[in-house]
C-alpha cells in the first residue's frame, strides 16, 4: 500500500515535471503503484511501452518517460556533486537558488489526491487576497502557459496588489496617486490578466527547462495608442517561446527612484523591484486555515494545542485541496472557452 507522501510525490512529479492534467494523472497514481512505477527513477528505469501500458497513449507515456529521465538525471548529477554529504540543506524561500531550474523546484506548490466529490466537501478559512492570488496562480497555467511557477506567482501577486490597492482607495483608506498614474510604469510591457492589465519585467535569457528556446526582444511588440502620451505601450505576445516575466512593484520602483528596463539572468530579486515569487508563495503557504471543529469527538482530538510545524502542514495540505479544486475547475473551462474568456472568467 503506498504512503500518502509517496502518492503525493508521485503526482506532483506527473503534474508540475511530465505535465500530464491533473485529473488524469490523478487517475493513473494508483495503476502507476500497482506496476511498480512509483517514482521517477522507476519509470526511467522501465520502458516506453510498459508506461504506455498505464496512460494509453504513445505521446503521453514519452512525455512521462522524458521528463523521469530528465529528473533521474538531474537527481543523481546532485547527489554525486553531494559528496556524501550527511545532511540535506534546508530549501532558502528568501533568496534565488543558483539555477533556474532549482528556483522552480524550490516553488514548487502542494496538490492532493482527492476526487472532485471529495473536494467539494471541503471548507476552509482565509482572506480575500490569498483566494484571489490563488485563484491567479492556476488560471496563468492556462492563460499563459509558457510561464514559469515564478513568473507565474509574481505576476499573480502583481494583481493581488494592484486589486487591493483599488480595493483601498474605494474605501477611503488610501489617498494620492499610484505609482502608475505617477508615470512610473511607462514603456514597460504590459501583460492582461483577470481583466487588470500589469506591468512586467522581462527576464531575458531565463531558461528555466531544457526543451524551450528562450528568445530574444523579438516576441515583444510595441504599440502606441491615440490616447498614449508619456510612452510606448508594449504588449506581451503569449508563445510557446515567449521571454519569462516578472510583476513589476511599481510602488517599490516608484520609492527606489530608479527605472528597470529587463532582468538578465543574473540578476537577483533582491535588487529588482518586482513582486517576489518567494514571497507570493509563502503568502498562499499560511493563508488557508480549516474550520473549527464542532462534533464533540473532533473537539476532543483537537483540544491540544498543535504545534507549529502540525498548523503548518494542515495549512500547506488545505491549499493542495483549494489547488487541485482550482485546477479541476480551469480543465473543465479550457476545452470550450478560449483564452481571453477564461481570463475574463476568472474571478469574475
Amino acid at each position: 500500500m503506498a504512503s500518502a507522501a509517496e502518492v503525493q510525490a508521485l503526482l506532483r512529479f506527473l503534474t508540475q515535471d511530465a505535465k500530464v492534467p491533473l485529473p488524469t494523472a490523478m487517475s493513473k497514481v494508483k495503476e502507476l503503484h500497482k506496476a511498480g512505477l512509483t517514482s521517477p527513477s522507476a519509470l526511467f528505469q522501465s520502458d516506453i511501452q510498459t508506461i504506455q501500458l498505464v496512460f494509453l497513449d504513445e505521446k503521453l507515456a514519452k512525455q512521462v518517460f522524458n521528463a523521469a529521465k530528465r529528473t533521474s538525471k538531474k537527481r543523481t548529477s546532485t547527489e554525486g556533486a553531494a559528496g556524501g554529504a550527511g545532511k540535506r540543506p534546508k530549501k532558502s524561500f528568501t533568496e534565488d537558488p543558483p539555477t533556474p531550474t532549482a528556483l522552480e523546484e524550490s516553488l514548487s506548490l502542494p496538490c492532493s489526491t482527492q476526487n472532485e466529490d471529495g473536494l467539494a466537501q471541503i471548507i476552509l478559512i482565509t482572506n480575500r487576497a490569498p483566494l484571489v492570488l490563488a485563484f491567479a496562480v492556476t488560471l496563468l497555467k492556462y492563460t499563459m502557459p509558457e510561464q514559469p511557477l515564478s513568473s507565474r506567482l509574481s505576476l499573480a501577486q502583481a494583481v493581488v496588489s494592484a486589486n487591493s490597492r483599488s480595493k483601498a482607495v474605494s474605501l477611503g483608506l488610501e489617498k494620492g496617486r499610484s505609482a502608475e498614474d505617477e508615470g512610473w510604469g511607462s514603456g514597460q510591457p504590459v501583460a492582461k490578466i483577470m481583466g487588470r492589465e500589469i506591468r512586467v519585467l522581462t527576464r531575458w535569457g531565463y531558461a528555466w527547462k531544457e526543451d524551450v528556446k528562450v528568445l530574444s526582444a523579438a516576441v515583444v511588440k510595441a504599440e502606441e495608442p491615440a490616447e498614449e502620451q508619456d510612452g510606448l505601450v508594449v504588449q506581451v505576445e503569449h508563445n510557446d517561446q515567449a521571454p519569462a516575466l516578472w510583476g513589476l512593484d511599481l510602488e517599490a520602483l516608484r520609492s527606489s527612484n530608479g527605472p528597470q528596463t529587463s532582468a538578465t539572468p543574473s540578476s537577483t530579486t533582491s535588487n529588482l523591484s518586482i513582486y517576489t515569487a518567494q514571497s507570493a508563495r509563502a503568502y498562499l503557504m499560511k493563508s488557508f486555515s480549516s474550520p473549527p471543529k464542532t462534533s464533540a469527538n473532533d473537539i476532543k482530538a483537537s483540544s491540544r494545542k498543535k504545534s507549529a510545524t502540525g498548523i503548518a502542514m494542515e495549512k500547506e495540505e488545505n491549499l493542495g485541496l483549494l489547488l487541485s479544486a482550482l485546477d479541476l475547475l480551469y480543465t473543465s473551462w479550457a476545452p470550450v472557452l478560449n483564452k481571453d474568456e477564461l481570463d475574463r472568467r476568472a474571478w469574475s
